[in-house]
């Protein structure tokens, strides 16, 4: 009975380091609680070492339940260390058509994770610079509270 348990618990120990071993970059920025305004850009400056792996790259949204839309759109920049800009215009859906928010969640709060690029590589070591800035026709939008990124080894 002990023994069985001894291994149990070294599975599951093995289990969560392989899990943590493929994250190479976690990070969120909250956003103003007035509203995220059209011109701010919300800045992610990634150090990537690995230019031989594949990385998956999602994209991770907070949001309340007083967000006054079912979608967000977004535009994404992603600048690379030898100065070349990939731009993408991204439509994320965090509401079905019901009005039941998507994600998973607590309360008021809803997270989203939204896989982005798959199987993709980042050719030059150094610093990635991730922009990110909201595409919705609001000035100032409420009740997006965080964004986030995070990069994963695929292997």
């Amino acid at each position: 009975m002990r023994l069985k348990l001894v291994f149990s618990i070294a599975a599951l120990l093995l289990a969560l380091a392989s899990c943590t071993q493929k994250k190479e970059f976690e990070a969120y920025r909250s956003l103003s609680a007035d509203g995220w305004h059209n011109d701010s850009l919300v800045v992610f400056d990634v150090e990537l070492g690995d230019t031989i792996e594949s990385h998956n790259l999602y994209l991770n949204l907070r949001n309340s339940g007083s967000y006054p839309f079912s979608n967000l759109w977004l535009f994404v920049n992603i600048s690379s260390p030898d100065g070349k800009v990939l731009t993408d215009t991204l439509n994320f859906q965090l509401a079905a058509p019901s009005g039941k928010w998507l994600g998973t969640g607590i309360g008021d709060l809803f997270d989203n994770q939204f896989l982005y690029k798959e199987n993709i590589y980042f050719p030059t070591p150094g610093i990635y610079r991730f922009s990110i800035q909201q595409g919705m026709r609001a000035n100032r939008l409420k009740g997006i509270r965080d964004i986030g990124i995070s990069i994963e080894k695929q292997n």
